[in-house]
């Protein structure tokens, strides 16, 4: 199939329009003459597009009359028009000539380096040290030598476990693994004492303390970071302070908000069918747009076609397809009902995401509001979740006796 685009390119080819009552015919009678048709599309219900070779196209008008069809020719594409073009603008041609000449010396450097690396990885410190070995955008493709590259790399950097450099097209594109280290920090630390925290703001419904002593019971409302359960005990008996590990949990309703609005008079974009074709030519991160003359349509889509990836292992450098089609703006009033059905479903899809496995939902409330051309939905989502949080104790402050009984009077009066 890429041959044959890449030949079809080089001999060139037209995109007509058929119109007709008797297309399926068309199409067969093309078929049985071995007249290649391709990007089929169907406009609508007598009308197709699609393209043709130049010799497939002289071969196809006798079967446009003989089905009693009308044609259209919407555009010539191809080398053959394109060279013909430029021999209308010779200064054109000469510049053309001399970009490709450019394009094909500067394929010969890197133009953009690409690093693929785990979250949290510094990038920053490994593009200062390619920098320092020369490997840097503008430098020529051929100073990189990758296998010896990789060796400095993995020398200088404990972290990283394994490494890969390729150069494709302009890019260097680097991926590489961390080292994976065990730190204490990955787990609480038992023999460390810690405080029970909230997460979030809620109500308390449910205190299970398995090691420390809770400040809160059912019923309290608790704010962000405030202790729940303090590992700063009084041991009576030697009237000292004691500083435990905290354990347990607390479950407490919590409430999640979010608001979506939709309006009730929208503008969508129908299609005319009328298209206008343009290119690009793509280095690396610069690029070259050729196109004929300004697009033709004040409103428009526009498509990208970057299937000419599939070229890069041959030529260097990407030639990317633009197609706008061009639109008309209508206004399209919205039915109330279904709109508030189909505002409910995607709004409770999206909070949805915001539950947990282990939390609960117990009741979720939709309201509308119209306001100008708005339909504004709102939900609320009560929930049951566990809001403890575990934070260590500062084992260097020094804490008074007396000091410390006032200050678990006044957290259990908080």
């Amino acid at each position: 199939m890429l041959i044959v685009r890449l030949w079809n390119y080089i001999s060139g080819y037209v995109i007509i329009r058929i119109e007709g009552l008797t297309l399926e015919r068309f199409i067969n009678l093309s078929t049985i003459n071995n007249i290649y048709l391709w990007d089929i599309e169907r406009l609508d219900y007598t009308t197709i597009q699609a393209k043709v070779s130049l010799k497939g196209f002289k071969e196809l008008k006798p079967i446009i009359l003989k089905v009693g069809s009308r044609y259209n020719i919407l555009s010539r594409e191809g080398l053959p028009f394109f060279l013909t073009k430029l021999r209308k603008r010779k200064m054109l041609a000469l510049g053309f000539i001399l970009m490709i000449g450019v394009i094909f010396f500067l394929t010969s450097f890197i133009w953009n380096i690409d690093i693929s690396s785990p979250k949290g990885f510094n990038q920053e410190e490994l593009v200062e040290y390619l920098n320092e070995k020369g490997v840097k955008i503008g430098v020529r493709k051929s100073f990189v030598d990758n296998e010896e590259l990789k060796i400095e790399i993995l020398k200088e950097f404990d972290d990283i476990a394994y490494i890969n450099l390729k150069i494709t097209g302009t890019k260097l594109i680097v991926n590489l693994k961390e080292r994976e280290f065990y730190s204490n920090d990955d787990k609480w630390d038992k023999n460390k004492p810690a405080n029970i925290i909230s997460s979030k703001k809620g109500v308390v419904q449910k205190v299970i303390a398995k090691n420390g002593n809770p400040l809160v019971e059912k019923g309290d409302i608790v704010k962000k970071g405030q202790v729940l359960i303090t590992g700063v005990l009084k041991n009576e008996e030697e009237e000292n302070i004691l500083l435990v590990h905290s354990e347990g949990e607390i479950l407490a309703k919590t409430y999640y908000y979010k608001t979506i609005k939709e309006p009730i008079i929208k503008k969508v974009k129908e299609e005319t069918g009328e298209k206008y074709f343009s290119r690009e030519i793509k280095i690396g991160e610069k690029s070259i747009h050729i196109k004929n003359d300004d697009i033709p349509f004040k409103n428009y889509i526009e498509h990208v076609d970057d299937r000419s990836n599939e070229f890069y292992s041959i030529i260097p450098f990407d030639i990317i397809k633009h197609e706008y089609r061009e639109v008309r703006i209508k206004e399209v009033k919205q039915n109330i009902d279904s709109l508030k059905e189909a505002l409910s479903v995607i709004i409770t899809k999206e909070a949805m995401k915001e539950v947990k496995e282990d939390m609960k939902v117990e009741s979720k409330e939709i309201t509308f509001e119209k306001k100008d051309n708005f339909l504004i939905t709102s939900i609320k989502l009560e929930m049951i979740e566990n809001i403890a949080e575990k934070e260590y104790i500062n084992e260097n402050i020094e804490i008074q006796n007396d000091d410390s009984n006032d200050d678990l009077k006044e957290n259990e009066e908080e």
